[in-house]
């Protein structure tokens, strides 16, 4: 497909050596600055992680979690799970007796131990070549001596003045005389300064004992959670071995389960079945296909995807080809499922996101999430860390398998990826959204596989989602109105969607050539940059 040069838009990135795309400028700026420095794609993706820390802090933060993919350039792969735990304490006996029924993502019980700074730093152990105290240097001074508001993080601040006014410290931290900071306006985090510069100096510890950890406990304690020092000196990071599934050709790699990163592949699987390929990309029977199939995986998802320690099957079940055969067959090219049956789900036996590949062919995938926009709402006020709320996943109901539990990781929405073609590393890239981001990845991947778009082209093409409440599905402005039309007529209640679907970030490498051709997301503020 050849770009309208007339048209709003933007080409993808071509570099030779090292490649950048992450969803602020300031973040591209910082990996960059590290990888001309002479530090590898796992260094910049950590120098990024932290900028956008702290300029995107409605989207990631420390006070949350962080997966990750490390490809060699010979295709080997590590996953990394730097998802935190609930704590030890909790349990839904527990809740119950001190009156809980229900998870409130704005409570202290949504808040499970934030995995990311030791991830980070066990990314760094295992591939990087640099400090905290040389990577965090961007990400201190933007947060001691201020950075500017970009459009997009204030377009999306703005929604979140109600939850932001909740917390007294979270309101005295995001709050200018009670509104939202406009464009342009320059915020300092001095107490956040500190703690990265503490960290900085001596490592994760720095964060799970100490002042920092206290800080934690007791702004939880206060508001009555389970969160003890002991839960944050447990916090590890688990090396996992990626899942991987063939897609035409293509070797698709994902995180196993407590991450979603295997409903992307069933999706992928149901959609293989379909010849979407022959399909108009934009037409009415392609989204309705790609929604019916992300319906159906989801549904699988929700019934059996959390902690692998805790899930009743195997996750490779999920994707078994007969299977994932028997999910298809469920599927109506010219109708809309009226509902999924739960009966028809057992086999037979939820942010920023960035990529990262350098000079020596090393490639990063990298989430890092506070899951809601600004997490839990909740700032320990000391250490200025604003806590994620991931265990808005879990249920206060006993004997599901998102049951919540001390010591159990929750589901996960976060999910880097990977793609090999050949069995050589092909395409480093995420997206970001929430529950979306299982659907994205297999959207992105059809629309470069199937429909032969280039990176940044698959990345602005035309998205939508299902409401996982009413399953209505959500389009954005640019669907054209005949396939919103063509939805209807196969049942589907079709609406405008309230803002843009996610981000995402993608690199190509071109292992031939030596070239990589990066994208990123226009409906975040960031861009790819490379050298």
């Amino acid at each position: 497909m050849k770009r309208n040069f007339q048209t709003p838009g933007r080409s993808p990135v071509h570099a030779r050596h090292a490649a950048v795309a992450t969803s602020h400028p300031l973040a591209t700026s910082a990996a960059l600055e590290v990888l001309q420095g002479g530090g590898n794609a796992v260094d910049a993706a950590i120098a990024a992680a932290a900028v956008q820390a702290v300029v995107e802090p409605h989207m990631t933060g420390i006070g949350g979690d962080c997966f990750a993919i490390v490809m060699e350039p010979d295709g080997r792969m590590a996953g990394f799970n730097g998802s935190g735990a609930a704590p030890k304490a909790v349990s839904p006996e527990a809740l119950q007796n001190a009156g809980v029924t229900e998870l409130d993502p704005l409570s202290a019980h949504s808040v499970t131990v934030p995995g990311a700074i030791r991830a980070w730093e066990t990314l760094l152990k295992a591939h990087g070549t640099r400090s905290f105290k040389d990577l965090f240097k961007r990400a201190i001074s933007y947060a001691r001596d201020g950075f500017p508001v970009a459009s997009r993080v204030e377009f999306d601040w703005q929604r979140n003045v109600d939850k932001l006014s909740r917390n007294a410290a979270a309101k005295a931290a995001y709050l200018r005389d009670g509104k939202a900071p406009a464009v342009g306006s320059v915020l300092k985090y001095p107490q956040l300064a500190d703690t990265l510069t503490a960290i900085a100096s001596n490592g994760a510890d720095a964060f799970y004992s100490g002042p920092v950890a206290q800080d934690i406990v007791d702004t939880l304690r206060d508001l009555g959670g389970f969160m003890t020092m002991e839960d944050l000196a447990a916090c590890h990071t688990t090396t996992v071995a990626p899942v991987m599934r063939d897609y035409k050709g293509h070797t698709i790699a994902e995180l196993p389960p407590n991450g979603q990163g295997i409903i992307a592949l069933v999706i992928l699987g149901i959609l293989e079945r379909f010849e979407i390929e022959k399909l108009d990309p934009a037409g009415a029977e392609r989204f309705h296909l790609e929604m019916e199939a992300a319906r159906i995986a989801y549904a699988v998802r929700d019934r059996f995807v959390t902690d692998p320690g805790f899930m009743d099957i195997c996750h490779t079940k999920l994707i078994d080809e007969e299977y994932i055969g028997h999910l298809a067959g469920l599927i109506s090219r010219d109708s809309r499922m009226a509902s999924i049956p739960g009966d028809s789900l057992p086999p037979q036996t939820d942010t920023v996101y960035l990529s990262v590949v350098d000079k020596d062919g090393l490639a990063v995938s990298f989430i890092n999430s506070i899951f809601n926009e600004f997490g839990s709402g909740i700032v320990a006020p000391k250490s200025g860390v604003l806590l994620h709320n991931r265990g808005a996943v879990f249920s206060a109901k006993p004997g599901l398998a998102s049951s919540i539990a001390g010591g159990k990781r929750p589901m996960h929405t976060i999910i880097p990826a990977m793609g090999l073609k050949g069995g050589q590393p092909w395409l480093s890239f995420g997206v970001m959204g929430g529950h979306y981001q299982a659907c994205g990845h297999a959207h992105l991947l059809t629309n470069i596989i199937d429909y032969g778009l280039n990176v940044q082209e698959a990345i602005d093409f035309p998205r939508m989602f299902f409401n996982m409440s009413d399953h209505a599905l959500e389009a954005e402005s640019t669907v054209p109105t005949k396939t919103v039309k063509g939805l209807e007529a196969r049942g589907h209640v079709v609406r405008p969607v309230a803002a843009a679907i996610g981000g995402s970030q993608a690199i190509m490498i071109d292992r031939k050539n030596g070239v990589l051709t990066a994208g990123s997301d226009p409906r975040k503020d960031g861009h790819a940059a490379g050298y």
